[in-house]
């Protein structure tokens, strides 16, 4: 890795394809030295950092190859805190192509998926969940997402990390000391004060692994399953919400056989809605499949809209359907539809229940209602600006480690153990702390992470 470091690298950072400007990053020692020998303009080796100079770039035989912007980023004020150059130029994907082939015959390579931020990760830049908060920054869809990662990039939580990690590492070390000492049965490390310390770093660390259900929907969205009865407006309500003919409307019972997809950015919280095949007993092996893959998918959700037919159903038939969404356990929002055609008896009856939503799918009528009912199940008021929120599923499994051997210390004081267990221990939970910002890693984890990160950042 250290050789590779070395090496000068190259990649397109703004997205493929036709525009009025692409930009062409450079990134290693030589990086400057190498675009000055292609650009006819001002000596770029003589130029200040953070300066941007006009010019042509030409091959070997003097031909032009376009007309371009050189910016220079000179080490260690760079985002790889190396020497960095960004070449704009027209957004022809023929330029880019020949332009970057005209660098790679001057010793330059190719980057690799997210090299340009591993380089300021390993330069010292930031840390590991600030360089993984880079591309959640970058994949963003949401004022939430955007706030979230934001937050971690700038160093929120991993702030929160290594202040847990230091107050750890000192009863480490005086636990350390004693087992230096082991003959002399001397205590460094006052077990009252390590048990409060515990407790405290406990309460922190929970807080973060439970704030990770709403940081999972900020980051990813909320899987949201439409099911019901066969015919009872589940695909007229995806249209509605959707705003476009997404899904086959029929009488036919049984039309939606398999599941479909899409999404809405309802007050930025992204709902990824399926519609999904009628739950009915049938015996077609077609629809069978379909149903029981509605089935699959509803313990999969994080959200099901439960709707039945306040013209066709029986109250017997909704009650039914309730007690098996209540024995999943995946919070759901009763919805009756065709309230422009219902039976008064199980409207009457069903408007008992103040949490029961009525809407009438086809002519749009209930549908605000619906989505403010949506946006409230998710709770994202919870989640303030600077909040420290974990999206990453990396992160959450290191702090539920953490937590395990943070009460494996507590149940060792509690037992009166000897300091080379409660060592063992406490050096587990640093290690999975340590993980999370980069403090400690490996060659596998980090090539797992960056691959992750698209070619050019």
């Amino acid at each position: 890795m250290l050789d590779q470091l070395k090496e000068t690298i190259i990649a397109l950072s703004t997205a493929p394809g036709v525009g009025a400007i692409a930009v062409i990053r450079l990134s290693g020692e030589d990086a400057i030295t190498i675009t000055n020998s292609v650009f006819k303009g001002k000596n770029l080796l003589q130029q200040k950092s953070h300066t941007a100079h006009f010019g042509t770039i030409r091959n070997d035989e003097g031909e032009i190859i376009d007309e371009v912007v050189a910016t220079l980023f000179i080490a260690p004020h760079s985002f790889t805190k190396e020497n960095v150059v960004e070449i704009s130029c027209h957004g022809s994907p023929y330029i880019v192509q020949r332009l970057i082939k005209l660098f790679l015959t001057k010793g330059v390579r190719l980057a690799k998926a997210g090299e340009f931020t591993q380089r300021a990760f390993l330069n010292g830049q930031f840390d590991l969940a600030q360089a993984e908060a880079v591309a959640d920054l970058i994949n963003a869809d949401t004022e939430a997402s955007h706030k979230a990662a934001l937050n971690q990039m700038r160093g929120g939580f991993s702030e929160q990390i290594k202040q847990l990690r230091a107050e750890l590492i000192h009863f480490a070390s005086m636990i350390e000391l004693e087992l230096d000492f082991g003959e002399e049965d001397v205590e460094f490390a006052d077990r009252d004060d390590l048990k409060k310390l515990v407790n405290q770093l406990l309460s922190v660390i929970t807080a973060l692994v439970s704030s990770f259900d709403l940081g999972n929907v900020i980051k990813n969205g909320v899987p949201t399953v439409i099911a019901g009865k066969p015919n009872t407006g589940k695909s007229t309500l995806l249209n509605a919400l959707l705003n476009e003919e997404k899904a086959i409307v029929s009488d036919i019972a049984g039309t939606t056989r398999d599941f479909i997809e899409d999404e809405i950015n309802l007050e930025g919280v992204v709902f990824r809605f399926i519609d999904t095949a009628g739950l009915r007993d049938t015996e077609d092996k077609v629809e069978a499949i379909g149903v029981q893959r509605t089935k699959d998918k509803m313990k999969q959700a994080s959200l099901i809209v439960y709707m039945f037919d306040l013209k066709n159903d029986t109250l017997t038939e909704v009650n039914r359907d309730i007690n098996m969404l209540e024995n999943l356990g995946i919070p759901f929002i009763k919805v009756g539809n065709k309230l422009d055609e219902a039976q008064q008896d199980l409207y009457n009856e069903m408007k008992k229940d103040k949490n029961t939503l009525f809407i009438s799918a086809i002519n749009k009528e209930g549908l605000e209602a619906l989505k403010t009912k949506l946006v409230e199940t998710v709770n994202l008021d919870n989640f303030k600006t600077g909040d420290t929120v974990v999206t990453n599923i990396r992160h959450y499994d290191n702090l539920v480690q953490t937590q395990n051997s943070l009460n494996a210390v507590l149940r060792g004081l509690d037992d009166n153990i000897t300091g080379d267990f409660l060592a063992l221990d406490i050096r587990h939970a640093l290690r999975f702390l340590g993980e999370i910002t980069g403090e400690i890693t490996t060659d596998d984890l980090l090539a797992n992470i960056f691959s992750k990160f698209c070619i050019g950042k």
